[in-house]
Parts: structure tokens; sequence; C-alpha cells
């Protein structure tokens, strides 16, 4: 609804309460503040919103003319279609007389198609990754839909620029970088008010990452600097599975840090402290988390690079209180077990029969241990704890043993009680063990070195290799050091993109275990069907479903993973899965018949409406 006043219009959007007055000049502004005008509006908004009129333009009609609104001096009320002013060339002549806007824009009429190929070429014009990333970050910002056209056709170029790696280098200069306000920042002084907080953020939300940057990636202690994480990640969640970009909102938990290059740094914008203690940490989260469910109680929360000591307790905490996951641990497992699943096929070792170290012993490393021996049980019914016995866990004392001393809870049911005598040493544990995989999620890059690898490959005829730690330059071992060890043998999947090796006239193209796979697809199910919360069985499924979108064909070309290229489709078949598990488990009601149509037609679409 647009009101024209005294001086310009002013527009309510009658479902959110939000006022558009930005083609007020400053002598306007300077009027409306001082008679409170965008607070009455605001108001009226947010009475537009509870009361639901029947007939709008009648009952703001009479509303003006209540003594409130008497210095805006409301003239006409009249109703408009939405127009998209981030749209720029776009706007048709019509939308540019309607919006004041004739003579401000340059002559021509653009399409979107024509919109994404000068972004295209203007992406081209930045030599750096960085720099590409700050370009890529700033049309997110101005014009969601041209930004996800251009990601959606240019996958290949663009996931690496808007994610891992590049990411990594952004997240360790965000404060450098720093240009525009995203998302929301819960600091420890907001203690008591936290609700109050959310309320400034006026936008309906279906979906939060929320991250207290105390483990970015391999990077470790980023502090708020770890904000362009959940940036990043719910970039991908809009991309792939076609979460709506306004009702998507990104949070740093910002209780300090201990990295303390940054505390000494005069441009970090996070808080200069030491982190807090676990009490005042678990009361924050808890007021944030019980806001959040507060305000928006349909909202699916992703916990994001939380750090050992917090991250398995605060999903223990909540997953059953609201809808919410862990992609370190679950997502993670998941994707890693689709591939492991497709690499065990390939290697003709069925996945009871394997013997997998795992080179670190964090929460990814535990989430996919765990997701690849409840797909173990699911798979080939065998229990979990004959599963687990498939597993050994490296950690920087060495192998995980039960009789080492007190452990970590999270270690503890992958401590070998088989083994009494202390292993150190990569090599010396593959040379004991005689594993069949290798998994590394340790963060140290080139552990994995050419004798391991070369030992993997006098033990195995396919060995397994997944060097899955993020960014690159945090990867147990590259690509090419695998395939050139191994001869060409191994199986290979990585984190972060590797590019294809030349060896002895082969083209051999790396796999990559990226989480893109699974929780765009998890996360929008689990949200579409209003699971209750996301259970160990939905993240199985959502494993099954992605390791079965690989035929035969590509099984035969030593491939695990489908193509990328392939997202949407991808996610549309693991949210249908995932939401049919839901049901199955009465965690949500009924489902349509049609799921893969239903999930297609919520998607949302970076088309100009």
């Amino acid at each position: 609804v647009v009101i024209s006043g005294r001086f310009r219009d002013i527009s309510i959007p009658v479902n959110q309460p939000t006022l558009a007055m930005s083609a007020w000049n400053e002598g306007d502004r300077e009027y409306a503040a001082n008679h409170a005008i965008p607070e009455l509006f605001e108001k009226l908004a947010h009475e537009v919103l509870e009361k639901k009129p029947k007939k709008p333009i009648e009952w703001l009609r009479s509303r003006l003319n209540e003594s409130d609104f008497k210095d805006f001096d409301a003239g006409e009320v009249r109703k408009t279609a939405a127009v998209d002013w981030s749209r720029g060339t776009a706007l048709n002549n019509e939308e540019r007389d309607a919006l004041n806007l004739q003579g401000l824009l340059p002559f021509s009429v653009e399409t979107l198609d024509e919109q994404v190929a000068r972004c295209e070429a203007q992406l081209n014009y930045h030599s750096s990754p960085l720099g590409k990333f700050i370009f890529l970050n700033l049309l997110r910002e101005r014009n969601p839909t041209l930004f996800y056209k251009v990601i959606l056709k240019n996958l290949q170029t663009c996931l690496p620029l808007i994610y891992t790696p590049v990411v990594g280098e952004a997240c360790q200069k965000f404060s450098e970088i720093y240009r525009i306000p995203q998302g929301m920042y819960v600091n420890l002084n907001h203690k008591g008010r936290v609700r109050q907080v959310l309320d400034n953020w006026t936008h309906d939300v279906d979906i939060i990452v929320v991250t207290d940057g105390s483990r970015i990636l391999g990077l470790g202690d980023l502090g708020c600097n770890g904000m362009g994480i959940p940036i990043g990640k719910l970039s991908l969640y809009i991309t792939a599975a076609g979460f709506h970009p306004s009702r998507a909102l990104p949070v740093t938990i910002d209780v300090g840090t201990d990295n303390q290059a940054l505390l000494t740094d005069p441009l970090y914008l996070g808080m200069k402290q030491q982190r807090c203690n676990d009490e005042e940490f678990y009361a924050l989260m808890q007021e944030f988390l019980t806001a959040v469910k507060e305000k928006w109680p349909e909202c699916l929360v992703q916990f994001e690079d939380f750090s050992n000591n917090h991250c398995f307790q605060l999903l223990e905490m909540y997953r059953s209180k609201l809808r919410c996951f862990n992609d370190d641990i679950q997502g993670t497992g998941a994707v890693i077990a689709a591939g492991f699943w497709n690499a065990s096929k390939i290697s003709g070792t069925p996945l009871s029969k394997q013997k997998v170290v795992f080179v670190g012993a964090g929460s990814a490393a535990v989430g996919v241990a765990d997701t690849i021996a409840l797909l173990m049980s699911k798979k080939e019914d065998i229990s979990i704890e004959e599963a687990r016995k498939c597993f050994y866990l490296v950690d920087s004392q060495g192998l995980v043993l039960s009789n080492r001393g007190e452990l970590p809870s999270h270690k503890v049911p992958w401590a070998r009680t088989d083994v009494t005598e202390p292993i150190t040493g990569l090599f010396n544990i593959v040379k004991a063990v005689q594993p069949t995989a290798l998994i590394g999620l340790s963060g140290q890059p080139g552990i994995i070195s050419d004798e391991v690898l070369k030992e993997m490959a006098n033990i195995n005829q396919r060995p397994i290799i997944f060097a899955l730690s993020n960014p690159t330059s945090k990867s147990e071992c590259t690509a090419e050091a695998a395939y050139k060890a191994t001869s060409g043998k191994c199986l290979f999947a990585s984190g972060s993109p590797f590019p294809p090796v030349e060896l002895d006239g082969k083209t051999f193209v790396p796999g990559q275990g990226n989480n893109m796979y699974i929780f765009p697809g998890l996360g929008f199910g689990a949200w579409l069907c209003k699971a209750r919360e996301v259970s160990d069985a939905m993240v199985i499924e959502s494993a099954v479903a992605l390791a079965e979108q690989v035929g035969d064909d590509l099984l035969q070309q030593g491939t695990m993973y489908p193509p990328l290229n392939n997202i949407r489709e991808i996610s549309v078949v693991i949210a249908s899965r995932v939401m049919k598990q839901a049901a199955s488990e009465v965690l949500c009601g009924s489902l349509p018949d049609n799921l893969m149509q239903y999930v297609k037609e919520n998607m949302w679409v970076p088309e100009y409406k």
C-alpha cells in the first residue's frame, strides 16, 4: 500500500512490518523524524499485520484520519504492485515512472540475462580470488536475484569463490574487508535482552546459520571474523535448495576470542576480550535459542563451526527442543558416508569389511564415523557396536585407546579396547592396522605423506583416501600427491576442490566430499515438512539418497559423487526422501502425494517477477 502525504510517498508492504522511505530527501527526513512519522508508520504497519483487514485501503483511509496522523497530512491511499528496486536497469519505463526514477537510470531496459552477462565480465576484471569474493558479496546485497542467477549459471567457477576455499581467506581478513552490515551479532553485552535485539531484525526468518567463530574451517578461533561462514553457508542453502534470500539470517555469537593476533588488531570488529567461561557461554546460547524459538517458531537453526568442547553438547541439548542440526557433525557425516559407500562399491569391499583409520578425532571425524556406522547397520544388518569395530581414530597422541586415561566424551565410544600398547605416528598406525581407507579430518596439511600413501597402495588394490580438511591449504594431502604415490590406484576425495591430475596419459578427476550435497536438501526438507526435529534416521536417509544418485556408469569410472552442476535436482531428491523419513517417524504431519513436485514448487527461483 502506498500512502501519499505531505512530502513523498510511504510504502507499507502488507506482508511484513517494514517501510520504504528511501525516496525522501534530507529535509523531508528531518521533518519526519521531528514529528515521529517513522515510528507512527511502523506502528501502522504492525496494525495492518495484526488486524488483517479485509479491505485494507478503506481501513487505512479511516485510520489516517485519526489525530495521531495529522502531521503527515495524508492524501491519497492507493494499492500498488510491489516493485523490486534492486532490479536497476531491468526496471521498465512504467516502473521508473512509478518510482520517480526517470532520468536516474540509463536509457536501456535490460533483461536479467543481459545483467548476468555484465556481471560475468565484471567478475573477470578482478584478478585475485579475494577481489572476486568481495565483488560477489556486494552484488548479493545489492541485487540478490542477479547474484543467485550468476551463481547458478556459473557453479563451478563461483562456488569456490563464495565458500571454500576463498571464504577461509575472507574470514581471516573479515575486519579488513568489511563493507556493509550483514546478519546479526549477538554479544555478551546483550545478555538479558537478546529477544529485544532480535526484534531489530524485521524480516520473517526460515533459516538461521549460527557460529561463535571458535573453530572456523581448519583455521581455528577467528572470533567475529567467522561471520563469513554463516553468510557463505546461507548462500549455498539458497543456491542449492531455494530458501528465500530475505528469510535467511546469518548470526555470530560474539563471546570474545582467544586469538591474540585479533585481540591486538586495531581493525578487529569483535569483542576484544578472552572467550567467556562455559557458564556464561551456555547461558547466552540458551537465551538466544529460546528467543529464536519464540520469535520464529518454524525456523531451522544450523550450528556451524563451534569448537569440539561445545558443539556436541549444544546439539544434544537442543536437537529435541527445536528444529536444528550441526553440519560439521551430521552434514559432513552424511556426505562422506555417501561417498564412502560408493567408494566401497568401486573397491569391491563391503562396508562391514572396511578398516578405516580416521586422521583426526574432532567433531567432524566423530560425525563421519557415527554416520558411516549407522549406514553399515542399515545396509548390512549389523549392530552399531559391530560397525564401530571397523574404525580406528587417531588424535595428536596417536591411536585412541580405552586404556589411555580419561578421554573426552565424544571419543569414548571409538576408543580401541583390542590394542593395549600406544601406537604413534600415522605410518606406524597404518602398518599395524592394515586399513582399507584413510579419512583425514585433522586440519594438518601433509600429514598423509607419500610414505603413508605408498604403504596404503601396497596393502590395497584400490585404497580409499579422503583428505577432507578445509580450505585446501589444510588438506591432509593433495590430489596430485595421492594419485602419484599410489600410481593412480586410489579413490580420492577432498573437502575443497582440487584440479584434475594428469598421470601416465590418464586424467584423474578428484572427488569432492562437499557438504553442499547434503545440508541444503536436508535442511530444506526438514523445514518444509515442519519436522519437530532432525533425527539421525533423516540424516542417514539424506546420505543414502545422495549415494543412489550415482549410477553404475559413473561408479565404473571411479566417480563417487554426482555432478555438482545438478545440485538443485539433487536437493529435490534429498529433501523429498528426508520428508518421507520424517513422516515415517511421525515427526511431521501428512505430506502431499507428489513430494518432488511439492519441493520444486516451494523453491525460490532467481527470476524477476
